[in-house]
């Protein structure tokens, strides 16, 4: 498929948003989909002639099914859950998420779309690790439910290709990070430190700062999951991230860099479910879907730092 038409689920969120972009720019069609409708302020109005906006709730069938109808492609990247606050409710990360998934499944089937392009876990999924870099065929031994629940996810796609022929792709993605990104939330990192830092605020690690995990910047994300949309591969699960790790007190030194500001940190307890280090092997992506991270960490930050910036200067 060179353009198709597409329908993102989550639209309105940060990776979201910039997938929208991404297709547009590509020459997709697309129905963007989210449960409150928000401006994107990727998306220029000559593009968003492009692009068809559909209000409703994920859990409604018939909201989603009015969504997908016509369109070759589905992205599924609504999530409930985080995995910080995944384990204080399990059964409502699975009745949500899980539940929701088949839900959507069924509604893909009904109306007739090709491809579900799906958003799963890239450090959940895997648990403690074995090896330095994990490749997909890595053990699977999640330590929190919204780990189990991507995996579970994973595993109903596998089911419905074999029922019905419906392809699929999994991108078990790192930890993204870029513009639009919340600095408020809970979760994110990136995001969060820089918000931190920009009001001049303290930052609060989990342990002694050593843990490594694995940074992508979010246009590299969408343009994995663009790609996986259109190519026909071997395989279906790919491992999305940079290839290579960095501490948590090594990013804080690069923020000092980057903001010029003086950064206060306080240590706090281990969680019980961090992993000590998780960096993926993306050999497969490249390989079947021609796609590498391009945007160095360090260039990542400062954009993402700019953005921060810009936002705060216009709102002052």
């Amino acid at each position: 498929m060179s353009s198709f038409r597409a329908c993102v689920l989550g639209a309105s969120g940060f990776l979201g948003s910039h997938l929208v972009h991404h297709l547009l720019e590509a020459g997709c069609h697309v129905h963007a989909f989210s449960r409150v409708p928000r401006r994107n302020p990727l998306v220029t109005d000559e593009l968003m002639s492009s692009c068809t906006v559909f209000t409703g709730d994920f859990f409604n069938a018939q909201d989603v099914e009015r969504a997908l109808e016509g369109c070759d492609v589905c992205f599924h990247l609504v999530s409930t859950t985080i995995p910080k606050t995944s384990n204080d409710d399990p059964s409502r990360d699975v009745r949500e998420n899980l539940s929701g998934a088949l839900d959507l499944l069924e509604c893909v089937r009904r109306t007739g779309v090709r491809k579900v392009v799906y958003t799963s876990s890239g450090g959940a999924i895997y648990g403690k690790h074995l090896m330095p870099r994990i490749s997909e065929i890595h053990p699977t031994d999640p330590l929190c439910s919204y780990g189990i629940v991507k995996l579970a996810v994973e595993k109903y796609l596998a089911l419905y290709h074999d029922l019905y022929g419906i392809d699929y792709a999994a991108l078990r993605i790192s930890n993204p990070f870029g513009p639009l990104q919340r600095a408020g939330a809970e979760q994110g990192v990136i995001g969060v430190f820089l918000g931190r830092i920009l009001r001049n605020e303290p930052l609060h690690i989990w342990g002694d700062g050593s843990v490594v995990r694995d940074y992508i910047y979010v246009e590299d994300v969408a343009r994995a999951l663009v790609l996986a949309a259109r190519m026909k591969t071997e395989h279906h699960v790919f491992n999305i991230g940079s290839g290579a790790g960095l501490s948590l007190n090594e990013i804080i030194g690069m923020m000092r860099s980057v903001t010029g500001r003086d950064v206060v940190v306080k240590y706090d307890q281990n969680r019980a479910f961090d992993v000590p280090y998780s960096v993926l092997d993306v050999s497969r992506a490249l390989d079947e879907l021609d796609w590498k991270s391009s945007i160095a960490f360090d260039e990542g930050l400062r954009r993402t730092w700019e953005w921060l910036c810009h936002g705060s200067c216009e709102t002052a």
